[in-house]
């Protein structure tokens, strides 16, 4: 019996590099990836989901135009609602010569048909800045916190437009997105910010100089406290007493 036993446990111990081998950590394809989203989030977990989309445009002499829209999903909430409100701001300054149109942008007609996030700045002026910014911030907390709609709903199919020295400004509401636009005054460029279908996309083309543009995108996430109830705890010992037919 004592030889069986030795050589039982040598024959155990021979195999155990191999198991362990079986056994190694690997890099999991993006393809193997995209079918697992969403299936790491328990019922009941997320209290509330928000989005804001800023964009604004300040030319040389200081005139801003922008938007910003938001919203705001929850237990209690009947219907997903986009709320608006316009930036409009006059400058102290007056533009310089130099902001005037120096440059043209070719090309770009493929940006359209992107997927995923795309963050676009094309330049042919001087002294510009242009920040695209896509923020996802993730809390917990047992409850939802408590947000007043502020600014002029947003329905499907509707259009919101706003101008001044800056330039023009549409924000637009469709079945699949929200979608803002900025033109900017005396050929200076534009700017497009557009959520929809799964993407999100930032698109500046500065044609002047002396502007400033900025594309933020915040996706807010607030997820209850992972506390351990009395059935969840049941649960996972009746899978442990599972193993005991198998000697475990």
């Amino acid at each position: 019996m004592k030889h069986s036993l030795w050589l039982a446990m040598a024959c155990l111990a021979a195999s155990l590099p191999t198991q362990a081998e079986t056994f190694r950590p690997i890099e999991l394809k993006d393809q193997e990836l995209a079918s697992l989203r969403g299936r790491y989030v328990m019922p009941g977990r997320i209290v509330s989901f928000g989005i804001v989309m800023s964009s604004t445009w300040q030319n040389a002499a200081g005139d801003m135009i922008g938007a910003t829209s938001t919203l705001q999903i929850q237990r209690s909430t009947i219907k997903p609602q986009f709320y608006v409100t316009m930036i409009d701001e006059k400058g102290t300054g007056t533009a310089s010569a130099g902001a005037s149109t120096r440059g043209s942008v070719t090309g770009g007609a493929g940006l359209a048909a992107t997927e995923g996030v795309t963050q676009v700045v094309r330049a042919a002026g001087d002294n510009n800045s242009a920040y695209n910014n896509v923020d996802i911030n993730v809390t917990k907390a047992n409850q939802a916190p408590t947000v007043q709609p502020q600014g002029q709903a947003l329905a499907a199919g509707q259009t919101l437009t706003g101008a001044n020295g800056a330039g023009a400004l549409s924000v637009s509401a469709s079945g699949v997105g929200v979608q803002l636009n900025i033109d900017a005054s005396n050929n200076q460029g534009s700017s497009v910010q557009r959520l929809a279908q799964g993407g999100l996309m930032q698109n500046t083309t500065l044609l002047g100089s002396g502007n400033r543009v900025n594309n933020i995108t915040s996706l807010n996430v607030v997820m209850r406290e992972s506390v351990p109830t009395a059935a969840s705890l049941n649960g996972s010992l009746d899978q442990l007493k599972g193993l005991r037919s198998f000697g475990y």
